[in-house]
């Protein structure tokens, strides 16, 4: 496998993230106005990085966060195995006041990564993983994209950090994450290794860490 630097970000912030309301896979939701901000304070920091691709989930927040380096023609592909982790019926709830939501998280830190979200239309981790092993395989096959920026979603971004690291999936809960804070990854042509570690000094600097 090659070589490569990846900046792991998250989206920016929706009304939804506002609202405390889950936005799985299937909520398509627009990055709100500090989002768009935070998107800006990321794109001022890290125009100059030198990206080769830009790789986005299929869903429009990811691809408004990181849209001033698309426009600057930086080619960028969509991939839908980066999608965030759908939680079926419960997509657009308050899932967070829900006992439901902390039952299935526990039963994930348990090791139980094959508990969906929902039966009918949710996911699993297992599930989440086998996508992005697809999008990553297609990532890692691209010899000439030394240097690449790929925006995705919290859950998602978490349960990928576990898998290229080779930890339990369960750990999870262990990644951090924020609107427009990234990852900064390394593969050395053989393994991944976090080299920072949920960077937001970018939105420090311009007072949007704690939107």
């Amino acid at each position: 496998m090659a070589h490569k630097t990846i900046f792991l970000l998250r989206h920016g912030q929706t009304d939804y993230n506002k609202s405390g309301i889950v936005q799985g896979g299937r909520i398509d939701s627009s990055i709100n106005e500090i989002g768009q901000e935070q998107a800006k304070a990321f794109y001022e920091k890290y125009k100059h990085t030198g990206f080769d691709k830009v790789y986005t989930s299929g869903l429009q927040r990811t691809w408004q966060s990181v849209h001033q380096f698309i426009e600057d023609g930086i080619p960028h592909e969509k991939l839908e195995g980066l999608n965030e982790i759908s939680w079926g019926k419960y997509d657009g709830t308050k899932l967070f006041e829900n006992k439901h939501y902390w039952d299935v998280v526990a039963e994930w830190q348990k090791g139980n990564t094959d508990v969906t979200t929902d039966v009918e239309l949710g996911e699993s981790p297992d599930d989440v993983v086998l996508r992005q092993e697809e999008a990553m395989k297609h990532i890692m096959s691209k010899d000439t994209e030394e240097t690449i920026l790929v925006c995705m979603h919290g859950r998602a971004m978490r349960i990928l950090l576990c898998h290229l690291l080779g930890e339990s999936i369960g750990n999870m809960e262990e990644y951090g994450h924020h609107n427009l804070g990234f990852y900064l990854l390394s593969h050395d042509g053989e393994n991944f290794k976090i080299e920072q570690n949920n960077v937001i000094s970018h939105l420090e600097e311009v007072g949007l860490a704690d939107k």
